[in-house]
């Protein structure tokens, strides 16, 4: 068992899978903004509760997506229609892809928090939470025809990336610039009068 145990059996848990199966009390909804203080630091952050509660919650959701998408979740999509198996396969990446996104975000922080990483490197854009387009983009029509499953794993994951968007605005500011191709193609589109 890993140091952050007793925050488990404080709460109540046995371990993060207990945590993973609850459901979701706030499914696609933003965090509202008085739940985080505003003068809220990297340093105050990653040694508080509400972190080690988004971390655990964080890695146990990674770990069961991982479980269903590799087992069960696997046998469920090969009986779905073409069009559903599709839908199937575009939002699972997009559950992969916000979990991916949010445990990485999340384990830069705990880096800072054990001192293996300094906050000024940590908060650099390279560290920033990334793939906003893909993970916040509406999902595709027809996303009832999906298992309940795999529903579940949208809501708590889009929940999750959600919250942890909402501390990066906090933590490091707003949205920086959008990076790579597509920030390009927005500028090119701006130069060209096609802007936002």
């Amino acid at each position: 068992m890993h140091a952050i145990a007793p925050v488990y059996q404080w709460k109540g848990f046995r371990d993060a899978s207990a945590i993973a199966s609850l459901p979701s009390n706030n499914r696609g909804k933003e965090m509202p903004r008085g739940d985080i203080e505003s003068g809220l630091t990297q340093q105050s952050f990653t040694g508080s509760a509400l972190f080690e509660k988004t971390f655990d919650e964080g890695m146990a959701l990674v770990e069961k997506t991982a479980r269903y998408l590799d087992g069960k979740g696997r046998e469920e999509s090969r009986g779905l229609p073409r069009k559903a198996a599709l839908l199937y396969a575009g939002e699972s990446m997009r559950v992969t892809t916000r979990l991916m996104q949010a445990a990485s975000w999340l384990l830069v922080q705990r880096a800072v928090h054990d001192g293996d990483m300094e906050a000024g490197i940590a908060s650099q854009d390279r560290y920033r939470l990334g793939s906003k387009e893909i993970c916040l983009g509406k999902s595709g029509e027809g996303i009832e025809s999906l298992p309940g499953t795999l529903q579940d794993l949208l809501d708590r994951s889009d929940n999750l990336y959600r919250r942890i968007t909402r501390l990066d605005d906090v933590l490091f500011g707003p949205d920086a610039p959008v990076s790579g191709a597509r920030g390009q193609l927005d500028a090119l589109a701006q130069a060209f009068g096609g802007g936002k």
